[in-house]
Order: C-alpha cells, then structure tokens, then sequence
C-alpha cells in the first residue's frame, strides 16, 4: 500500500506516537494497556502503573521523619479516583478534576498518632518524578454493554488517561470534523463518558490540520492553536518529529501491527527530516510533558458546569502577564498594563485564568484580586463567572462595604464597580501600602476611568494594574494604556475571525430609503411587499397611515418596523434572534406598540426604570405618559425590576419567544448571547460604543455564519465599501491597524455573488448536458465531490440572502439576472436534497437548514424546492415504498436502496456477520457493474431490489426448509456451516449438520438467558462450557476434523452474535 493512498496510520496515527515517544512517553501496545488493567476493558486506569506511582511520589514528614503510605491507604487513593459514581460528564470529570489537582486525604496511624495526611495523584512540582504513557487502539467497553469502542491515541499520566486523540486521513472531507464527531458521540451516556471523565484535553489530528477542546465541548468551540517558537523550541520541534527510534522502541511499536506498516514508516523516516505540519506542532505546543502539566493543573476552569480550556490567546495573556508582574526587585511595585482581546474571545475567562495563576504563583504571598467594572450588567456578569468557576468572590455591596472587605482581610477575590469605589474613597481615608494587591479593570479605557485612576493609586499606591478591554483604544486612550504599563498582549477581531473564534460582522446602512423622501420611500414599499397581492399592499399602506393625526415620524418608526418584520423572517425558527437599539425609552415603548400591530414577530423591552439615567441620558423619561403605562404593566407582570429584566434576557436565550429584543443602553454592552444574529440600530452611537455594541451579534452558535449590523440611523455616514467604513474610525480616533477586520459591508459581500455562482456551476463543468438531472447527481457521488458542492452552494446561499434583501442590489441588478440567481439556487437546493436522500445521509435538522426554508419559502415558493425528507427504515415496507415512488428513475431509485442497505449492513453487521458480508459484495458488486454500464437502470434496480428482500427476510433464501421458522439460529447456520467441508463423507448433507447444530446452540444460548446476561461473565461460561461440550459430541457423532481453534472460534463468535442481537 503506498503513502499516496493516505491511510490514517501512515499518515496521521503513527507520526503522532513517533512524536508522543520523542517528547517522553512510554509507548505500549494496546494489548499491554489491557493487561495493565487487569483484562477489565471497562476500567480506563491502568491500576497497575497508578499504584506503583503513588507509592513511588508520595510520602509526609511527622515528627521530623519521612514516612510513606501503608499499602492500605494506596490502594484506597486507587479506589477513590477509579470508582467516583458517574453522575453526568462534567460532574463526574470536576470531581475528578479535584482529585488530580488537589489530592486526597488519608488517615495513617504513626506511632500511636492518627492523623491526616494529603496524597497526591500527580507531582505538579517535580514533572521528572512522573510517568508518562502512550497506548493507541485503546480498548474500551461501553457503559451497559460488552461493546466497546477504540479511540485512536490515549495519553496517561501515572496511569491516569488525561488526553485522548482521534487521528484521520488528511484528504477526506471534513476529517477534522469527523474526528470532533466521534469524540462527541463517544461522551454520551452510553458510549464511553467513564472515559473522558478523566480527560482535560481532546484532540482531532489529521496532518496538516489540528484541533483541540476538552470533555464536553460541543463542535462550534473546538480551537486551533497558534504559537510563535523561539529557536530553542523549533528545534525541540524538529527534533520530535524526526529523531530516529531506537531499535526496542521501534520493535515495541510496530509488535501488534502488519509488517508492511513498519517497513513503509521505515522508507518514510530514512527518506531524510520532514518539515513540520500543523499536527507536529499542536502536538508539541499542547501535549509536551510540561505543557500538559501546567495547562491541567492552571489552565482549566469550570464555568457553569461548562469545562473550558484556554484559546491560545488566553493562555499567552496569562503567561505573559505573570511573567511581567514577578519581574519586579525588591520592594518596587509590580509592572502591570493593559489586555485587548476583541469583544467575544472570552476576555472574562481571561480574567478567571489570570486570577488562578495569580493565586498559584509560588512567589506571590498572599495574593489580593479587585475587579472593577464600570457598570452594575457587567460586575454582575464577571462575578457570575468566577462564581461559576468555582472562585471565592465576595461582591461589594456599597462603598463602604468595598473598603471592609479590603480591611478585614478575609476576601481573596472582590468585585466591584467604580462608582463605588468612588464612592468608598470619599467615606474612608483607608491605605495599603501591599505589592501583592492586583487592581484587575474591565473596559480599563473609558473616560470615567481617568480620575478613579488617580484614587485607586491614591488607596493602593503599590499595587499591580491591569486593564482589559474588548475594543480597540482610540489614539486619545492610548495614554490610559501607558498609565497601566503600556500593552501585554493583544488579539484583534482580524485574528479572532481567522481563528473562527468569532463569526464575521457584516454591516448593511438603510437609512437613505427612509429618511421621509417620498419617492425613496415609495420605491421601498415596493421592494419589501414584493410578494404581497395588491389588495394585501392597499390594506397595509392604510395600516400605515389610517389615523391623520400621525406625525411623519412616527409613520417613520412603522416603515422601519415593517421592514425588519419582513428582513428578520429568514431567520425565523431557526435559533437565531434579533436586537433592537432605540435612542429612547418612549421610542422602545412605540416601537413595540408597532411591532405587536403590523406583524407576528414577538419583541420584548428590556429597560431601566423611567426614574433612573443611564448612561448619562440628557431626557428625563420619568413623567412620559406612555413609559409610565409600559413600566408598571412590566412592574404588574414581573413584580420587580431585576425579575423584569432577568426573566427576559433569560427567555431571550433558552426560548423561542422573545424573537427580538428592543434596547436602549442596557445589553448594548456585556451582553454575550450567541443566538443574537442581527443587530438593528435606530440610534445614534459614538467612537467605543459603535464597536462594543456591534459585537452583541459575534458570538459563535450553529448555523450562524457572520453577524448582521442593519442600520437605520447611519452611524458610519453612507457606506458602500468596508474602506469607507475604515476611514471613518479613523476620523473618529482608531488607528487603521487596530480595526482592521472588524467589519465588511453587504456591498463588499454581494459583489462577489456572480463569482459564487460561477464556482457552482463550475462543479459541473464535466457535465455536457446540465439539464440532464441524472447526470448531475452521478456526478455527486463521490463524497469530495459532494462536499465541495455543498460548501460552494452554502457559501451562493448565505450571499444570495444578502443581496435580495439589499436595496442597491434589487434597484441596479438586472431583473433577468436576479430570476437565474433564484432559479439556479432553486435548482441546486432539489439537486442537493435528492442526493442526500439518494446517498443516504443523514438529514441535518440545523439553523441552517430552517434558514434555506424560510429563505425558500420567501423568495421561491415552497412548492417549488424538493424538500429532504427523514430517510425511512428498510423495514417499514410500506412507508419506504411510498418513498420510494416519489423518487425518479430507476437508478436513482436504485441508489436509494443500495445506500439505505449499507447503513443497515453498517448497523447490523455484527448480528448476523455471514449474511450482511454476502449482502455488502451483492450492492458493491451491482454498483460497480451499473457505472460501468454492464447493468441497465431497470436491472440495477432488480438486483438491489432482490438483496433488500434477502435482508428483510434475514438471509431465508440460502437455509434450509427446517430453519425457515427458526429465524434466530439462522447467523448460526451460517457460521457453523462455514467450519464444515463440501467434500466430507457422511450420511448427513452438510447442510443438515449445521442446520441441526445451530438450533441446539441456539437453545443452549435462549436457555441460559436472564436479564443483563450479555454483561455476566458467569452465564457467559456456562453457555461456553455448554455448547463446547454439545460440539465435541457432535464432532465425534460425524467424524469431524474440527481442532479447538475451530471450536473456540464457533463459540466465541456465537456468543458475539447473541449479544448483538440482543443490544
């Protein structure tokens, strides 16, 4: 087999444990690793190494000698990390999670003296005194099942498994993801959680990609990690790929595998060094002995019963940051300064990673943590964080409960917001000269902070200042940064987008179309009621203006309610919600008195009080006739303005209703909901509120491809380029480079749909006769292919949306051309669900999904796209059939049945191993002979047709009449038939022997049944011993020249039958 073939050993699996070996760990054999279980495969600590290391690193001092652990209490500390009752995932993995980190203790009687004594799992201050291990094909049952599974790489740390990798073939589609998806379904209840429960970090490796996460994180949160390597560590690198096994070492890996593996990793390695891929170096940034070490120990948090792991940036953050404030001499204050981490990296965790390292760094006694906030959303948010995080956090109450806790000493972590640190500084004339006081300030730039800085040193003179924003400072601000100690680390949007850690913001400027031009505002009405009968737009433009008396702006205020109304419907039941920004609470107050009268969208407001400013608003609101009604029907239906406000935002984000919240200042800030999609604004906004409200909508969900910014107040001017866009941040104070990245413009996006549209038909170009729909779809068989069709026509998709429902668009694009755009998307969007449906994938229930039916469905017609429908069992006759008869043509009809069998072959396989192998060539084979023409359409479908009733009547056809009733002893009719010879002489037909005998084991099996059986290895060996001593005799009866081999391989495989089918 050739490298060229790309098989995941050569290229992927085997590398990673060359590299694994090079960086320090222990390679053994998967047979090794079991052994080391003690031939438990549903235990995934290697016992044995775990006891040794337990007794080898730990000891305690008592009386001034050094004792070490009594057998007994070593094999208790074994019990108590092999045994924690599984709750759920992450439960069970932070129980665990405390145990590695912390240790456990034990009582130890020392001459007379019973005492506690704390025992360690790992020694996190000497990295040399532990070991570390390697195993690949680790063997693993399934919980309630003898099944297992076998993840590609396992990583241990004294026995304990802390890594788990899953290695695939570079060039197949999506093998990242498919490696991400196997680590998720073998988290669930019944695969194999008692597993990762132990593990911090998971990888998906595939040569020249990478990805990492941890147990729990769902697909859209897996990262990438960047590092910049010294020349020490490139050549630490270089030299893990690339330096030569020793003979024993390679002897030992390649034990348990084909000798063509190791002789072709051979030519491979002596062809001379490889350069390193993105594999090698995640590898080595993330899975080097002290790397993993610190990142388990320091780096992990758990947030809300979340467990995350730091993105690179946050790590670099961290470490960078220690590392400039333990530089300090003598008694000279620490250096601080200021972190930029653009809105949506995860700037709070940051802050909770930079306080636990604050708190583990051995040279900082007594550390002192303050966080403030400059507003009351965001001290609430980051305390919940590091509540959740598991942080003791005490939360000022006042000023003068501020000043307390800072001088009673008792609270390691504070948060408070500035005002009444303000406030506290007028009351007290408190003073701490201590370095070891860190001042940790959120959105650290803003204005208010000028001359709160002044007072904090004023309180503190010593201590360390840390400032963090999510924004990008303006060059007036730059001096603020200096205050602190100039930048430590930053990562821009241009970054954070690349590293898909945010989504991509697109910004669209409406307000030229309803600025109270008639003409302009004509042509709009036009263009939103497009699909509305005459009749339909005549009783809505009375809607619009049926009372006199209603000013223009307020006939303002229902035009651009109609028009997100119509824009937000693509959106629609898909997951994705919508924000409003309005200049005032009377205006919130009339914007949704005109949502709930023109349309079926459901909105709520979420406010202040009437009698409360908020960022410094210059309107009293407070004796508004209309704001008073609103607030006390909110007051009568919540009964408090935190209920108010909490019961909202948390609908807003666990339910389907509200679709759109309506803001004036609060949630334009602070506020992290992936499910926002697009942001409205009606709203005049200035320099940093522009980019941090903008940002509600950057957050990562499924099915959301960038943030949509729909403006109809014209923040940035008119805007038809992003340059434009650049240009004016950079009048308002913000330098180029900073902001770079930050937003595109429909404009920009649109342009490029004729080349979107070209790339798709592009697929086809092969294609002579593009009407031809089985053409087309046999082109789409091969999965590459596929793949690269659906991304192409994702990307046509989500461009297409854009432009129909931009008015520069509709107006200079040429009506013809616009019809083929829909007309091809209509085309493509069948082509896509026939092949899904005549492949056999699996139906995809996404955001996504719903975003092309409601796109569809606006601008289409619903009646006119080939919907996907949810594949339909092989079993359930007359429900395939009708499925069947809605699809056209014989081959594609054909290739339906063919793909829908090998799922089931795929499913069933090991319940009946004979029939599903025959049945598998069957469909190969017919396959192969209609794309080679050698099969017409019809008798294509005649052979698959005949291989589906085979399986629907499990194998009937090829067993004898006396099993025709005996349907669960035919698998062992056909295994047992397999062991006799044709030529054997006997008064008994072949076929009457194994007829017979599959019926006793089938007895002997249904007679020993009880409930849980296939998880008891005591009926397990009675069933064996039955049927052994049943084939002896019948071995002797008719002369047969079975050894034990060919025994115990009728056994074994009898038993594994009868547990599949009983699962």
């Amino acid at each position: 087999m050739s490298i060229s073939e790309y098989q995941e050993d050569l290229i992927s699996l085997i590398p990673a444990l060359k590299q694994l070996i090079n960086l320090g760990y222990e390679y053994i054999t998967p047979s090794e690793c079991e052994s080391m279980r003690g031939g438990r495969l549903h235990q995934p600590i290697l016992d044995k190494i775990l006891r040794e290391q337990l007794h080898k690193i730990n000891s305690f001092s008592f009386k001034g000698k050094n004792h070490k652990f009594t057998e007994s209490n070593i094999e208790k500390a074994v019990q108590e990390i092999r045994e924690v009752p599984f709750d759920s995932l992450i439960t069970t993995n932070e129980l665990i999670y405390d145990l590695i980190t912390l240790g456990k203790s034990f009582e130890q009687t020392i001459e007379g003296y019973t005492k506690s004594f704390s025992l360690n799992y790992i020694d996190w201050d000497n990295p040399e005194n532990n070991v570390f291990h390697v195993c690949d094909e680790f063997i693993i049952e399934q919980r309630h099942s003898r099944r297992t599974r076998k993840p590609d790489i396992v990583l241990f740390v004294n026995g304990i498994p802390l890594a788990v990798i899953e290695a695939k073939r570079p060039d197949k589609p999506d093998s990242i993801k498919e490696g991400i998806s196997q680590h998720i379904r073998n988290q669930g209840v019944d695969e194999i959680p008692h597993l990762f429960v132990y593990s911090q970090l998971l990888f998906s490796i595939a040569q020249n990609q990478a990805s990492y996460a941890t147990a729990g994180t769902p697909e859209k949160f897996w990262s990438i990690w960047r590092e910049e390597y010294d020349s020490t560590d490139e050549t630490k690198l270089n030299h893990s790929i690339n330096k030569k096994l020793d003979e024993s070492t390679l002897t030992h890996l390649f034990s348990e595998r084909p000798d063509w593996q190791k002789q072709k990793m051979l030519e491979i390695w002596n062809a001379g060094d490889r350069k390193p891929s993105e594999q090698d170096r995640t590898i080595y940034s993330l899975l080097r002995i002290e790397r993993i070490l610190e990142l388990t120990q320091s780096f992990v948090v758990f947030d809300n019963k979340i467990k995350k792991v730091p993105r690179y940036q946050q790590y670099f953050a961290v470490k960078e940051t220690v590392s400039k404030i333990t530089k300090a001499k003598g008694d000279l204050p620490r250096q601080g300064g200021v972190i930029w981490h653009t809105t949506g990296s995860g700037k709070s965790i940051t802050m909770v990673l930079l306080a636990k390292a604050i708190s583990l760094e051995s040279s900082i006694i007594d550390p002192r943590i303050i966080l403030v906030t400059d507003r009351v959303d965001l001290d609430d948010q980051i305390y919940k964080t590091f509540k959740n995080c598991g942080k003791a956090v005490k939360r000022a109450t006042s000023g003068e409960n501020l000043f307390k806790l800072i001088e009673e000493n008792k609270a390691s972590i504070i948060t408070t917001i500035i005002d009444k640190f303000e406030a506290g500084l007028r009351k007290n004339k408190l003073k701490s000269e201590s370095r070891n006081i860190f001042v940790l300030v959120d959105e650290s730039h803003r204005s208010q902070y000028g001359s709160a800085h002044a007072n904090m040193k004023r309180v503190f003179p010593n201590a360390c200042y840390i400032g963090f924003t999510g924004t990008p400072l303006l060059r007036n601000e730059k001096s603020t940064a200096r205050k602190f100690g100039g930048f430590i680390h930053s990562y821009t949007m241009n970054q954070a987008i690349a590293d898909r850690a945010v989504t991509p913001l697109i910004y669209e400027g409406r307000m030229s179309e309803l600025r109270g031009d008639r003409n302009q505002i004509d042509k709009w009405f036009e263009r939103i009621t497009s699909d509305l009968t005459e009749d339909q737009k005549l009783d809505l433009k009375k809607r619009f203006r049926r009372e006199e008396e209603l000013t223009k702006s307020d006939d303002r205020l229902k035009e651009i309610t109609y028009d997100i109304i119509q824009h937000y419907s693509q959106f629609r039941k898909s997951g994705l919600k919508g924000q409003f920004a309005v200049s005032s609470r009377l205006e919130a107050v009339k914007y949704k008195n005109c949502f709930d009268e023109l349309g079926d969208i459901s909105t709520e407001i979420v406010m202040s009080p009437p009698d409360t400013r908020t960022d410094h608003s210059e309107v009293d609101e407070s004796n508004i006739p209309e704001v008073q009604r609103f607030w006390k029907s909110m007051m009568d239906r919540f009964g408090t303005p935190k209920a108010y406000q909490d019961t909202i935002i948390d609908r807003f984000h666990n339910s389907d209703d509200p679709e759109i919240i309506i803001v004036i200042h609060k949630l334009l800030t602070g506020f992290d909901e992936p499910r926002n999609g697009v942001l409205y604004i009606d709203k005049r906004l200035k320099e940093h509120n522009i980019l941090q409200a903008i940002a509600r909508v950057n957050r990562l969900y499924d099915g959301k491809e960038y943030g949509l910014i729909i403006d109809y107040r014209g923040i940035f001017g008119q805007l038809n380029e992003a340059i434009e866009l650049y240009n004016t941040l950079e009048e308002k104070g913000f330098d180029r480079e900073d902001i770079i990245g930050t937003l595109t413009t429909t404009t920009d996006e649109i342009t490029k749909l004729h080349e979107y549209h070209t790339n798709l038909w592009a697929i086809f170009s092969e294609i002579a006769n593009k009407t031809d729909t089985e053409a087309m779809q046999l082109h789409l068989e091969p999965e590459d292919v596929r793949h690269r069709f659906y991304e192409t026509l994702r990307i046509f998709f989500n461009t297409l949306r854009l432009a129909l429902s931009n008015a520069a668009f509709l107006e200079h694009t040429s009506s013809d051309t616009i019809e083929r755009y829909k007309s091809d998307l209509k085309m493509f969007i069948s082509l896509r669900n026939t092949i899904k449906q005549r492949f056999g994938e699996t139906v995809d229930y996404s955001s996504y999904e719903i975003q092309i039916r409601n796109m569809v469905n606006k601008y289409i017609g619903a009646d006119e796209v080939k919907n996907i429908i949810e594949p339909v069992d092989l079993f359930n006759i007359d429900d395939f059939e009708r499925e069947l008869e809605g699809i056209e043509g014989d081959a594609a009809k054909a290739d339906t049945i063919a793909s829908r069998m090998k799922k089931t072959i795929h499913e069933k396989m090991q319940e009946d191993p004979l029939l599903y192998k025959r049945l598998s060539e069957i469909i190969s084979e017919a396959i192969a002979e209609h794309r080679a023409k050698r099969l017409s359409d019809a008798e294509y479908l005649n052979r698959v047709r005949e291989a589906m009733n085979e399986m629907r009547e499990s194998g009937g056809s090829d067993v004898p009449d006396e099993l025709k009733k005996h349907e669960s002893a035919r698998p062992y009719y056909r295994l047992i038939a397999e062991e006799l010879p044709n030529d054997m002489v006997c008064e008994k037909t072949p076929a009457y022997i194994a007829s017979d005998v599959a019926k006793q084991v089938d007895d002997i099996i249904y007679k020993h049944k009880k409930r849980d059986w296939i998880n008891d290895s005591s009926v397990h060996n009675k069933i064996f011993n039955d049927i052994e001593d049943y084939l002896f005799q019948i071995k002797g009866r008719y002369d047969l020249s079975w050894d034990y081999d060919a025994i115990d391989r009728i056994i074994e495989q009898s038993l594994e039958i009868a547990k599949h089918r009983e699962l």
